[in-house]
């Protein structure tokens, strides 16, 4: 007989992790997640721009160079989790402004396609797993939904973005109060009592045209109506910024005893469990540990 490992099983072919691989989602998530779409968006317009090859190598080959080393692992990092939220935020940007780029279709055209897109791999994932919570990521087929999932809200927030911003005429920074006013209905809507799934899955779907359209603010010219910091500077500021709070995330999580360590994380995952299994209340995807640390109760 061959031991097996503590932080992985296998069942009938299904490869199960010890814990979720995603992280709790307190505000600094939500900081982070916001952070990585504002970066995705101006580091995809200034590869774009400077050199093809480097969009090439960066975007598409570390894309997929993040995504393997994310799916292979056995357990949630948040190093390894953010570099890979941050190249699909790259790739997202490059594969949604494609199609306007080569074939020319308005923005709207791209959000009603990724829309569709989204909703049906939701639809497929909620059929096939049972359940659309974050919480439940200890299956390697749910996590490759997960990150599917991910990839079209990326696509969808950015054809978003660019709807209001060009062809609603609204320019960056209304589209700013507008994403800005919209991401808090989710919260709102789930503190009366709407499944916490469904506002996560909407709430992170409007961070990508939120960050995104504030990155495109501090970045384009002033005629455009931005404040001229190109995408180069906002993409190194970004980044900077990016790898100050990962690295805060991993001093807090060590110092709480957290992953990967692993029995908080463990008796967090059975505890999310049992709750799934037993109903899904108004925790889910925000909840449990979360109440997004916004206010406590």
């Amino acid at each position: 007989m061959t031991a097996t490992s503590p932080a992985r099983s296998r069942t009938r072919g299904i490869r199960r992790f010890a814990a979720p691989k995603v992280p709790d989602v307190f505000v600094i998530f939500w900081v982070i997640k916001l952070l990585t779409t504002g970066i995705g968006e101006t580091a995809s317009d200034f590869m774009g721009t400077h050199s093809l090859v480097a969009a090439g190598i960066v975007g598409v080959g570390g894309f997929f160079a993040a995504l393997i080393w994310q799916l292979r692992a056995d357990s949630y990092h948040p190093v390894r989790y953010w570099v890979t939220v941050l190249f699909v935020a790259v790739f997202g940007t490059m594969i949604a402004d494609g199609p306007h780029v080569a074939l020319g279709t308005p923005y709207y055209v791209d959000s009603a396609i990724y829309l569709v897109l989204l909703a049906g791999l939701l639809l497929w994932w909620q059929r096939s797993e049972g359940t659309l919570d974050i919480h439940s990521i200890t299956m390697a087929r749910r996590e490759r939904f997960y990150w599917g999932t991910v990839l079209m809200t990326f696509g969808l927030g950015t054809a978003l973005g660019d709807t209001t911003a060009s062809n609603l005429h609204m320019g960056y920074w209304w589209s700013v109060v507008l994403f800005g006013g919209l991401i808090l209905v989710p919260l709102v809507a789930w503190r009366l009592g709407v499944s916490a799934v469904v506002c996560f899955w909407a709430s992170y779907s409007l961070t990508r045209p939120l960050g995104a359209s504030i990155a495109d603010g501090l970045a384009v010219s002033r005629a455009h109506g931005g404040l001229a910091w190109t995408t180069g500077t906002v993409t190194a500021l970004g980044l900077v910024l990016f790898v100050l709070l990962v690295a805060y995330v991993v001093v807090t999580e060590r110092m709480a005893g957290r992953r990967p360590v692993g029995e908080l994380a463990h008796a967090a995952s059975a505890a999310r469990q049992a709750h799934h299994e037993g109903g899904s209340g108004r925790q889910g995807a925000f909840g449990g540990v979360v109440d997004l640390d916004l206010a406590s109760e």
